[in-house]
């Protein structure tokens, strides 16, 4: 067994009693739940691999993980060259219970994460009884934490893979660790346990794959929504976001589904410093210089990802947040090393500063101890500058980011219709601009000179106008004269 780089004491997170306490609470105002169900790995803790441990190789117990015999002379090398996604290797050997070196296992995370044997009856029977455990509950549905990982390629010899492939897995579904054909199998059975209740839960696969094998997730029969991060990686651009908006429509729509919208989360750098960077911008090295070089402009990024934010809100689908972005928080780039939390900084050897900029605890009180977070601290350590975003006092100024969500997500209630978008006939260059029902237009000017708007009502703005111009990096919503 390896010792874990980090602690991982346990931490009080409530009893069930509570949990059933908040969603009774969440569903009176009318707010439904979600949690995250983590099919691909499990901890080392859990029972299941600690029985795994005891019963040694070829046992029953080891079936439901994956295990394999070391190559080398004495077993002493990986089975195969598979990555793991915190450094080196996926593979990680195990003292049996004589005491000898022993058997392998399997973790495409970190070591203290063993990934389930998909192919065993017994995982899916039991994951089944953990999504009716939950929709029991009251829940409303589920994030599926990396959901194109389950099913891997576990003949023999096993296949090499010595490196993550991104987005480039092949279109075939005959990857070796991702994205394979047959986890739609698991989806479909997952879907027959949702249409179990009534309402159905629902479900969105956090899947990062191309965007079509991505919507296969989403299909009816299945998950129902796939997380799309095309955005994730799109600079402030009026092309890149016509170019996207347009083909994950397209591909929604063939795959009986509609569409999600996701422009920050939590392993990414957060999208109001990404769009106050100069493109190109090697994010990680970035990091690594505690966010000194490249000189970030805040302001312009928070006054991108605020047109964003509106711009994204105006399509047909499904929007995400990640929490903080409604108060226009910027990443946290210079955490100390000593107090970084996120496993890829030390077992990538320190090369990779990893995605707790993003993770900080948000600030609710701007002179509270931890900013109201907790009262027994915070996990990552909050800024000073966090008093200026806490959610006291944007909630004091109309003009804040946090206000100008809640106008945005109001105003959205009564104009939402259908899946249908109309890309103008003035939409050109930096000006983005599409209609939806009841006559809801979403203009938006990436950069460039002001543009005229026609004669109408101003729902919401992303920023002040000026007359009846709108600035670069804005957008309105409106409906127009008759």
């Amino acid at each position: 067994m390896v010792e874990p780089v980090f602690p991982v004491g346990p931490r009080q997170l409530g009893n069930l009693a509570q949990f059933d306490e908040m969603v009774a609470k969440l569903h009176e105002s009318g707010i439904r739940i979600f949690v995250d169900i983590v099919p691909n790995h499990s901890s080392n803790r859990h029972e299941w691999f600690q029985a795994a441990l005891k019963a040694g190789p070829g046992s029953p117990e080891r079936e439901r993980y994956i295990f394999r015999d070391g190559k080398g002379e004495n077993g002493e090398l990986p089975p195969s060259d598979w990555p793991s996604h915190f450094a080196p290797s996926a593979w990680t050997r195990v003292t049996e219970a004589d005491g000898k070196p022993g058997q392998w296992y399997c973790h495409l995370f970190a070591p203290e994460q063993p990934d389930f044997n998909w192919d065993h009856p017994e995982v899916l029977e039991d994951f089944k009884k953990t999504l009716r455990f939950w929709a029991d509950r009251g829940v409303d549905g589920f994030r599926i934490d990396v959901a194109h990982a389950l099913k891997k390629d576990l003949s023999e010899p096993l296949r090499s893979f010595p490196k993550f492939k991104d987005f480039d897995n092949p279109l075939s579904g005959d990857d070796v660790l991702f994205d394979r054909n047959e986890v739609h199998d698991v989806y479909r059975e997952w879907r027959k346990v949702f249409d179990e209740y009534d309402p159905p839960r629902v479900a969105v696969a956090e899947a990062y794959v191309r965007a079509e094998r991505r919507v296969l997730y989403a299909r009816p029969d299945e998950l129902g929504q796939a997380f799309n991060f095309d955005l994730l990686g799109a600079n402030f651009d009026a092309e890149e976001f016509r170019s996207l908006i347009a083909t994950n429509i397209s591909l929604a729509t063939s795959a009986g589904s509609s569409s999600t919208w996701v422009l920050s989360n939590h392993d990414k750098v957060r999208h109001a410093t990404r769009y106050g960077l100069p493109e190109g911008t090697d994010f990680n090295a970035w990091l690594m210089t505690d966010g000194a070089t490249p000189t970030l402009d805040a302001e312009l990024g928070t006054r991108r990802a605020r047109a964003a934010t509106l711009l994204i809100l105006g399509l047909p689908g499904s929007t995400y947040f990640f929490q903080g972005e409604e108060l226009g928080l910027h990443e946290v780039a210079d955490i100390p090393s000593d107090q970084i939390q996120d496993p890829m900084w030390k077992r990538n050897l320190f090369t990779q500063k990893g995605r707790d900029g993003c993770r900080v605890p948000l600030p609710w009180r701007a002179q509270a101890p931890n900013f109201g977070f907790s009262t027994g601290g915070s996990h990552l350590p909050q800024p000073d500058w966090f008093a200026r975003y806490a959610v006291e006092v944007e909630e004091a100024d109309p003009d804040s980011t946090l206000m100008m969500y809640r106008r945005a997500l109001t105003a959205r209630k009564h104009l939402i219709s259908g899946e249908e978008l109309t890309w103008a006939t003035d939409d050109r260059g930096e000006l983005l601009h599409f209609t939806r029902g009841h006559g809801w237009h979403v203009f938006t000017n990436f950069a460039g000179e002001p543009v005229a708007l026609p004669p109408g009502e101003i729902l919401v703005s992303s920023s002040p106008l000026e007359g009846n111009l709108l600035p670069a990096a804005t957008t309105v919503w409106m409906k127009l004269a008759e």
